[in-house]
């Protein structure tokens, strides 16, 4: 009994070193390498695929940090996360915010950083449980600390779903506006930042009113935030 079960306890360590082991590979290669394939690309071709929506592909095209626009780095911060530039991976307010919002039983904007959404489109899927977050935590301090805050914009701009089988800045960029990403322009920027917390549902091609009003706040936080180094 005894030795069974310490077979099955050294087994299970050495599979938690063995993942521990391919993660911190992972996230090494990924610190030089593009990411050309996400998990959540893969859930949405087999929802495509097995769904009832037409099969749109995956349209991703990678560009490196200096051929991104600075007004779309601006942009992405001033609308998702002002305190990117000097957080360590977690907006610990934002996270008191949430917990506060939730029990009062108002709906919650959540305290979910770039940083926190990299690792989520990188390395795990889509879902709201204790154990993804757990994970999604993890891998937050990983790249915090190997990537570093340029890279972690970089990759975050060149995965992020964009629309239908739309992933990455330079595909939104050519799709909705006919320009690469470096020559974006601060309204562009700001249009298509306006946009990310749903992008199947709107369009920068068809901002709505409230996309519109989105696009006015984001711009005037730029304005506030100045310019900003990473």
């Amino acid at each position: 009994m005894w030795k069974k079960l310490r077979k099955i306890a050294v087994f299970l360590a050495q599979l938690l070193l063995g993942l521990l082991i391919f993660s911190w590979v992972m996230v090494a290669v990924y610190r030089f390498v593009p990411v050309w394939i996400t998990p959540l690309m893969v859930i949405r071709v087999a929802e495509s695929l097995f769904g009832p929506e037409e099969f749109s592909g995956v349209h991703q095209s990678w560009v490196s940090y200096e051929r991104i626009s600075p007004h779309v780095v601006l942009a992405v911060i001033a609308a998702e996360d002002q305190k990117f530039p000097t957080h360590r991976g977690f907006d610990w307010e934002a996270i008191a915010e949430a917990r506060k919002e939730i029990s009062t039983g108002k709906r919650f904007r959540g305290g979910s950083t770039i940083t926190n959404q990299t690792a989520k489109n990188v390395f795990l899927w889509p879902a709201r449980n204790l154990f993804r977050k757990g994970l999604e935590s993890y891998f937050s301090l990983l790249i915090e600390y190997v990537w570093g805050k340029r890279r972690i914009m970089e990759v975050y701009l060149n995965v992020i779903e964009m629309g239908d089988g739309l992933y990455g800045i330079e595909e939104a960029a050519q799709r909705y506006f006919k320009k690469s990403a470096a020559d974006l322009t601060r309204q562009e920027a700001a249009l298509i930042a306006a946009v990310l917390p749903n992008p199947r549902r709107w369009s920068p091609a068809q901002p709505t009113s409230y996309i519109r009003n989105r696009q006015t706040w984001i711009l005037r936080n730029m304005r506030n935030l100045g310019q900003v180094e990473l």
